[in-house]
């Protein structure tokens, strides 16, 4: 199985995640803040049921602190360059830039498994479960500021270009463990920053603490619920 095709089952699955986030969108429409609330929560439970406890699983603890560090450092650099102070959205690029590293690992991985024709199936199983979280994350951060369906078609190809190529490095290429971990630590430090800071504490006090507390509990639940069933 080619990295092309592969690219295209991860386009496939992250614009089934982003129609999923389209429905809720239809639902939440005339609240922003609630949009950008629930995409806070599903990244937090995401980080907490998914990516952290799969990182410490596979990689050594000190490249992930690491890369924890690196992703806090470069979330503070990023947010400079790309959240203006007079901006109240929250920054979707760094979280479209988080989501793009935390693919590296993973892509590479899958390059170098590609030889063993047994493993076809399973990776591409994988592949279409594992993105759809990430798809509804990015389309629920990008439709509450108002983006429209194109933008989110755009971000699901570059995700898959960047998947693609990846995965044809990977077949020439071995990436140490200490340094998948490393990526992994800053993919984790930049979703953790700009879920918390962008789009939790950003609206802590535009809404209500029930409305707050709602929203934030919706989303963690709706992580959940894809935890399940990936």
């Amino acid at each position: 199985m080619s990295a092309m095709i592969l690219g295209g089952f991860l386009f496939f699955s992250v614009s089934i995640g982003g129609a999923i986030a389209w429905i809720f969108s239809k639902l939440f429409q005339h609240t922003t803040e609630g949009l950008s609330l629930l995409c806070g929560g599903f990244l937090v439970g995401l980080l907490v049921l998914d990516i952290i406890p799969t990182s410490v699983h596979m990689y050594k603890s000190f490249g992930i602190i690491l890369g924890i560090i690196i992703g806090y450092l470069m979330f503070k650099v990023l947010s400079s360059l790309f959240h203006p102070a007079h901006s109240q959205n929250p920054s979707v690029y760094l979280l479209a830039f988080a989501m793009i590293i935390h693919t590296i690992p993973i892509s590479l991985t899958v390059g170098n498994l590609l030889g063993n024709s047994a493993l076809g199936i399973t990776i591409t199983a994988s592949i279409i479960l594992h993105h759809l979280p990430e798809g509804f994350a990015v389309s629920t951060a990008l439709l509450s500021q108002g983006e429209k369906l194109w933008r989110l078609l755009l971000y699901f190809l570059g995700f898959s270009i960047f998947f693609s190529i990846f995965i044809w490095i990977g077949q020439y290429t071995n990436l140490t463990i200490k340094m998948q971990g490393i990526l992994m630590g800053v993919s984790i430090g930049l979703i953790a920053t700009t879920s918390i800071s962008e789009f939790i504490l950003h609206h802590i006090r535009s809404v209500s603490i029930r409305v707050f507390l709602t929203y934030l509990l919706l989303g963690y639940f709706l992580s959940y619920a894809f935890h399940l069933m990936v």
